[in-house]
């Protein structure tokens, strides 16, 4: 039986627990490294960029702001496969099927490179070739599985449609309408395989700090980047991988937007596994694949199942997590939930990953966003991309222009645009204009948060489970939004830009780089935390080489 919310250990990631590593030393705040490469971000798109460097001759230095492959890369659904959904349709029709093509190359070719890798550094990262499969359980999706079909194969993917009453060959075990199959893709453990890769990075030279967090960054010739302790770096060129990116003088954040998604893993019988990576866009998505359980019993593996996307801070999350859990009893009811979390991943508005110069002004800048869900292949894209552009390769990857975060397709962009900035304004002035969630501190229960009004102000209030009171300004360090608890995680998030924040306060992810201020329960307003009248965000204005971003 699967446990309630509630019922269930605090969330937390199967990958992080079965990997947990060793912790990296802190850069200290009497520091001043001078490096040719600094990457922001221990993911798989900066550890992957920041290998690629440090191979080549290049000193690297890699600043993390909590534990290497612990963010977003350690909550994955940790799927490395070129057949995404119903990517290549999309595609298609959104960029003619020239980009469709580039976009399978590059993902084709990132598959083989975390083979790849795995084989150069013996990594013990349980990689297994599974073929992946979208499914259709709809007439609708049938129809849109169809046309992925016909569109991957137009790409360049050996594709198989699989179809028929029951529809066997999708190595579920459950019947479907229709499916699309690639063969020989891959599965395995992110956090094992990112952290030999950082081993890697540091064998050929390479630094990693962990607990370090990247907060001013003044571009030139070389670059300058502060920490939140007061250590400076000064580097030749800067890499932003942070996933979202923390600095916004690309104005990126009008193209992106940041979505949750529920993973539960769960023991169950090796008889009852699919034997695919599958995946359904029918009942709000659903994905799942198997693991190996290290030391237990021989008739049980692990399922990874993830589905039940939401926007950080928008609405209660205790339904969509027992959506989920339904689904599981029902398709495989034998289940033995372990484990629960949640993934994060960033949207861009064209549907292909920003990976390239920051912005148009950019000499020794780059990033890398955007994957849309699919960071694992994307990840890697960037790491071999970014390391050729900083390198100055000759000959770099056909698929680099259709990459460059400089690109403008307005017509193309529109829509999303424009239905990700209504958002934003929703929640940035709706939410001021909404009554609080709570009369009173006093309403809270135990274990609860809530916007409430304190002093004529909304604050975000916390109450844990000993009946302690934590409250905080409800204002977004970002640009300025009302955060919103969200009761499952516990932790307080930015329906804008998707910043999360720990119920002290403390950044948990960004793209803010700065604490939630504290709070007095007496009214009396702090330097921070005005929700009427925000100051407007210093990022709107673009700023040209030499810049300095403060998170």
């Amino acid at each position: 039986m699967t446990p309630g919310v509630g019922e269930h250990p605090a969330a937390r990631s199967w990958w992080i627990e079965t990997a947990p590593g060793s912790p990296r030393p802190t850069l200290a705040a009497s520091e001043r490294p001078r490096v040719d490469t600094v990457v922001l971000g221990g993911g798989i798109a900066g550890l992957c960029t920041a290998r690629e460097l440090a191979r080549s001759g290049h000193e690297v230095l890699v600043l993390e702001a909590d534990r290497v492959a612990a963010g977003v890369t350690g909550h994955t659904s940790a799927k490395v496969t070129a057949l995404q959904g119903l990517r290549y349709s999309e595609l298609r029709d959104r960029h003619g099927p020239d980009t469709a093509r580039l976009y399978a190359d590059a993902h084709r070719r990132a598959v083989e490179r975390v083979a790849e890798i795995a084989d150069e550094l013996s990594a013990d990262c349980d990689l297994v070739r599974r073929p992946a499969l979208t499914w259709a359980e709809t007439p609708d999706t049938e129809k849109a599985v169809r046309a992925e079909a016909a569109a991957a194969r137009e790409a360049g993917l050996p594709v198989t449609l699989i179809e028929g009453p029951g529809t066997g060959g999708t190595g579920l075990p459950f019947p479907v309408r229709a499916a699309v199959r690639l063969d020989d893709q891959i599965a395995f453990h992110p956090r094992a395989w990112l952290l030999a890769v950082a081993e890697d990075i540091e064998r050929h030279g390479g630094r990693i700090v962990e607990r370090t967090r990247a907060v001013e960054l003044h571009e030139g010739d070389p670059c300058r980047v502060v920490t939140e302790n007061g250590a400076e770096v000064t580097a030749r060129h800067v890499v932003i991988a942070t996933h979202y990116p923390v600095f916004d003088r690309a104005m990126l954040f009008a193209r992106l937007e940041a979505e949750r998604e529920w993973v539960i893993a769960a023991r169950i019988p090796v008889e009852a596994a699919p034997s695919t990576m599958a995946l359904t866009p029918d009942h709000g998505t659903r994905s799942v694949r198997t693991a190996p359980l290290p030391g237990g019993p021989e008739d049980r593996c692990l399922l990874i199942l993830t589905g039940e996307k939401f926007l950080p801070g928008d609405g209660p999350v205790t339904p969509r997590v027992q959506r989920l859990e339904a689904w599981l009893r029902e398709r495989f009811p034998d289940a033995e939930e372990t484990h629960r979390w949640a993934t994060q991943d960033t949207f861009g508005t064209d549907g292909v990953p920003f990976i390239g110069p920051f912005h148009p002004g950019a000499r020794n800048t780059f990033v890398a966003t955007g994957f849309n869900a699919w960071g694992m292949t994307g990840g890697v894209v960037a790491g071999d991309l970014l390391a050729g552009l900083i390198r100055g390769d000759e000959e770099p990857p056909p698929w680099t222009e259709m990459h460059d975060p400089r690109r403008l397709h307005p017509i193309r962009e529109a829509g999303s645009a424009l239905g990700l900035q209504a958002t934003v304004a929703r929640h940035f002035v709706g939410d001021r204009l909404r009554p609080a969630e709570a009369d009173s501190v006093d309403d809270l229960a135990p274990g609860t948060g809530a916007l409430v009004r304190v002093g004529g102000r909304k604050a975000a209030v916390y109450r844990d489970p000993a009946g302690t009171v934590h409250a905080l300004s409800a204002r977004c360090t970002h640009l300025g939004c009302l955060v919103r608890f969200n009761e499952v995680e516990t932790a307080w998030e930015c329906p804008c830009h998707g910043s999360r924040f720990d119920v002290d306060g403390s950044v948990v992810q960004g793209p803010a780089t700065k604490p939630l201020e504290p709070r007095d329960l007496d009214g009396t307003p702090g330097a921070d935390d005005g929700d009427d009248e925000p100051e407007g965000p210093e990022y709107l204005d673009e700023p040209g080489p030499g810049a300095t971003d403060r998170g």
